[in-house]
């Protein structure tokens, strides 16, 4: 499942020292390597001018430490998956471990395809401020000016709201026979009837509470305001753009080179090949790979996606002011759009405590976590296909956050 909160929120926030790398945007970027199924010039013609063709992906291990401790887990059974480390513009670690398919025997690569889950969040939220720079709507606008015919009770709801999980509007897992519905495919219209159908649980703007329906509802906006299904949109306006050959959506359950996601179960290691991510097409959909990920980041936080306007707006904290400061006992995050912000080496042992701006995923056999350190210019990304791996994904990340950083060396998760 996706992360679900227990905590409530709606009152914007800026976050501190993020907005300043809008000003790397005309920075090099000549570290960043990748495998693409795209032809060699095709790839060069997609790209931006100022956003050179990257070379063919290579195996990098410069931090020691993590190098050591991910080679033991591997060897001990205990993470499957791919790491990728970043400051500025030097890669310096990028290794992949376990297989692909395990029944098949395939390898896992470095370009291997994973399924994202709530990390797709922040690409439909960047979708909505994309067609809020060109003027074909506003974050503010009524929920009811775009979807039509539109339930009373919405009526204060705004799109932003959809973003900042702090609509009301009942989540996918907290409405009945969910368990028949998560295996159901289902088109974005479908899903937008079915939110239709439940009354809200709090007033919007009063509390948050982690939504992925809010965000199906975002992709069916998407839709109206571009005309364009939300798919092609996307390819379109972004992964075709940065020469992202190996990312797409999955609201079809075809064969889109994905690799096979498994969970830890009493019998063993098993597969978890139904997927179905039509049903979160606006919040977990997307699969992609390591290096192109890193692309997403670099174009996101040096302004080549959004206005800065708008990339702030997306990583201001929209909670509300009274909201409580902790949460499950950690310090309370920020409520961005499709993202959060917070210390997460506060998590750790020993902690550190720079300031991350993050999202996780889990769904249909995989375990992931995205984070970027602005202050250093640090992304790191870890994808794993093991949807039971939540407590390794988040100690890996933050052991790579802060090797990078060159804080001391995490060894465990503080409790």
């Amino acid at each position: 499942m996706f992360e679900v909160p227990r905590t409530a929120g709606g009152h914007p926030r800026l976050v501190i020292g993020v907005l300043a790398t809008l000003f790397l945007a005309g920075a090099v970027w000549t570290g960043v390597a990748t495998a693409t199924k795209m032809p060699r010039d095709a790839l060069m013609a997609s790209l931006r001018p100022d956003m050179p063709p990257r070379p063919e992906a290579v195996v990098v291990e410069t931090l020691p430490k993590l190098a050591a401790r991910l080679d033991a887990e591997a060897a001990a059974g205990r993470f499957t998956g791919a790491v990728l480390v970043a400051k500025g513009d030097q890669v310096l670690f990028r290794q992949v471990y376990g297989k692909a398919n395990y029944e098949q025997g395939k390898a896992m690569k470095l370009d291997s395809r994973f399924r994202l889950a709530s990390i797709s969040k922040q690409f439909t939220a960047v979708a909505i401020l994309k067609l809020q720079d060109e003027g074909k709507l506003k974050t503010s606008d009524p929920v009811c000016k775009w979807i039509d015919p539109c339930p009373a009770a919405w009526a204060d709801i705004h799109i932003g709201q959809l973003l900042s999980h702090d609509s009301g509007i009942p989540d996918l897992m907290a409405r009945p026979a969910w368990g028949l519905r998560r295996v159901t495919h289902a088109t974005i219209a479908e899903l937008t009837e079915d939110s239709k159908k439940y009354p809200l649980q709090f007033e919007p703007g009063t509390k948050v509470r982690y939504n992925n329906a809010a965000f199906n509802l975002a992709a069916a906006i998407v839709e109206k305001a571009s005309g364009k299904p939300f798919d092609d949109y996307m390819r379109d306006t972004f992964f075709q753009k940065l020469g992202m050959g190996d990312t797409g959506l999955d609201l079809d359950g075809g064969d889109h080179g994905v690799i096979m996601g498994y969970a830890n179960l009493p019998g063993g290691l098993a597969a978890q090949p139904n997927a179905n991510t039509s049903i979160v097409a606006g919040a977990g959909a997307v699969y992609s790979t390591l290096d192109d990920l890193l692309v997403w980041q670099r174009a996101l936080h040096r302004g080549h996606l959004l206005k800065p306007l708008s990339y702030q707006e997306m990583l201001t904290d929209h909670a509300p002011a009274d909201m409580a400061p902790t949460e499950r006992g950690h310090a309370r995050r920020d409520w961005g759009y499709g993202i959060f912000a917070n210390s997460l080496g506060d998590r750790v042992s020993p902690a550190f405590h720079d300031r991350q701006i993050y999202h996780t995923g889990s769904w249909g056999g995989f375990r992931n976590l995205m984070s970027y350190q602005p202050d250093a210019d640090v992304t790191v990304i870890v994808l794993s296909n093991n949807y039971h791996l939540r407590d390794q994904v988040f100690l890996i990340t933050q052991q790579a956050m802060a090797e990078a950083l060159g804080r001391d060396f995490p060894t465990t998760l503080a409790r």
